[in-house]
């Protein structure tokens, strides 16, 4: 049977080394898990990298990227869980995470985390340090974690929500993915037909001396015009781009930005579902975790990413703070469902106001996603009709001309 060499922790944070031999790898892990072990790492004899006297050869560690990714964060909280779960302290766990993360800025860091915390910092204030990597949602329900001594169990649920939001954002990527390639697949052939086809045609008409169609002739003028121009057009159009941009990024830009997709047909109720989830989803991850309504609110408000909808938050806030229950400034905001209001209003009357949040979540994830996939359907349909119709007048416009010269020669 192979060999299996693994590096592995106690619950005090030793360092176990040594080797096994099993039919798979999942069964060493087994083993290995059944004497309350945590697994480290595990290789394979011809991967262990042993020299000639059968010892190992300690390799350098070497992340495999530089930035941070959303994978690489869900990781470090799902460990950081596991570990503390597992008893080993926060400065060890961190020291194991930082021997194998893949990235080498979160190794830069975890260490930076590890400095500050052996200077007197609690874990929550050397977060604050790293603003760029960790949001206001972390560094809160990690502060509510360390204040009820339920580190561990906080940490799971943040990974739970890093993963659900992760892969809730994949999806919406992957079904936006095929109608942006057909769109672009689509108007790369109208400018091939224009820029190349129809000139061909255009040198072909010169050599006869008839009036052109008007059809032919508008078709005619709009490659001649893309050709000459066809360059200050794109210019102009990625200076359009960049300076509408440039004013979204700025406050009274931004919000008008958001004002006019809330108030888009069809697509508007959809940028709306799309903040709701996101709303939904932190909000029932704060108020699970323990996290004040107030302080959950505040944070919401910072990290929802629309100033429109953080807007409609602070007030509720300030509504809650002068003592009313958290549906009644929902209802009088307008941004809410009458169905969210009143599941908010169940939710404080039973207690239970983390799992309403979770089913509205699920609501609008279900509502996004089937919003994706009727469009993603309705898409390809009305773009092959767009496209067949553009062509088809292309073609008429480039053969009239020629049934044209065929009936004059026939007299």
């Amino acid at each position: 049977m192979p060999k299996f060499f693994y590096i592995a922790r106690d619950k005090t944070g030793s360092k176990i080394r040594g080797a096994e031999e099993s039919s798979s790898q999942e069964e060493v892990i087994t083993r290995l898990q059944a004497r309350d072990l945590i697994v480290v790492n595990i290789l394979t004899e011809d991967k262990a990298g042993l020299g000639k006297s059968g010892t190992a050869v300690k390799s350098e560690f070497r992340p495999r990227h530089y930035g941070i990714t959303s994978y690489d964060l869900v990781l470090l909280c799902r460990q950081l869980a596991i570990l503390l779960g597992a008893g080993v302290t926060i400065l060890k766990s961190l020291d194991i995470i930082s021997k194998q993360v893949s990235s080498r800025k979160l190794y830069n860091v975890i260490k930076d985390l590890t400095k500050n915390m052996e200077a007197g910092l609690s874990f929550h204030e050397a977060m604050t340090k790293h603003p760029a990597v960790f949001s206001d949602l972390w560094v809160n329900l990690v502060e509510s974690g360390e204040a009820s001594g339920n580190l561990a169990i906080v940490l799971s649920r943040l990974a739970a929500y890093l993963e659900r939001n992760d892969s809730f954002k994949k999806k919406i990527v992957s079904s936006l993915m095929y109608p942006a390639i057909l769109l672009f697949v689509g108007f790369g052939a109208l400018l091939f037909l224009t820029v190349k086809i129809i000139p061909t045609f255009a040198t072909l008409f010169e050599g006869f001396k008839i009036t052109l169609p008007l059809l032919t002739r508008v078709l005619l003028g709009i490659s001649s015009l893309i050709r000459k121009y066809g360059i200050i057009f794109i210019a102009l159009i990625i200076s359009g781009f960049f300076a509408l941009r440039g004013y979204v990024r700025t406050k009274d830009g931004r919000r008008i930005y958001e004002k006019i997709k809330f108030r888009l047909p069809i697509f508007g109720e959809f940028f709306r579902g799309l903040i709701l989830e996101r709303f939904s989803s932190e909000m029932s991850t704060l108020v699970e975790s323990g996290v004040p309504i107030l302080y959950s609110l505040e944070i919401a408000e910072h990290s929802v990413g629309n100033l429109v909808i953080a807007d409609v938050i602070r007030q509720i806030k300030d509504e809650v703070r002068e003592g009313k229950s958290l549906h009644q400034p929902l209802e009088k905001s307008g941004f809410f469902e009458p169905m969210v209001v009143q599941m908010i209003a169940i939710g404080e009357e039973i207690g239970e106001l983390a799992q309403m949040f979770k089913r509205i979540n699920s609501f609008y994830q279900e509502y996004v996603e089937t919003f994706l996939t009727r469009f993603s359907s309705m898409f390809e349909p009305i773009m092959l009709i767009f496209m067949g119709g553009v062509i088809g007048i292309m073609v008429i416009g480039m053969f009239l001309p020629i049934f044209q010269i065929a009936t004059l020669g026939g007299k």
